[in-house]
């Protein structure tokens, strides 16, 4: 968690949009969720987020929200 935040302070044009997303998942995703992305994403319901695939994430939100 702590690499992921220091990630994420590195790259300051997706603040906005880490909040946003914050916001929308109630802070805390339901671990369910949480789980589900795990798998699909890393293929453990285990498994840790990394920073940088935050940072791709959060980006790709940015993204998408804009072509909307």
């Amino acid at each position: 968690m702590v690499v992921s935040l220091v990630k994420l302070l590195a790259h300051p044009g997706i603040w906005v949009t880490a909040m946003r997303v914050g916001w929308r998942l109630g802070l805390v995703p339901d671990p369910d969720y949480l789980r589900f992305r795990m798998v699909t994403m890393y293929g453990d319901a285990d498994a840790r987020p990394r920073g940088d695939d935050l940072v791709t994430y959060l980006r790709w939100c940015k993204a998408w929200q804009r072509s909307r």
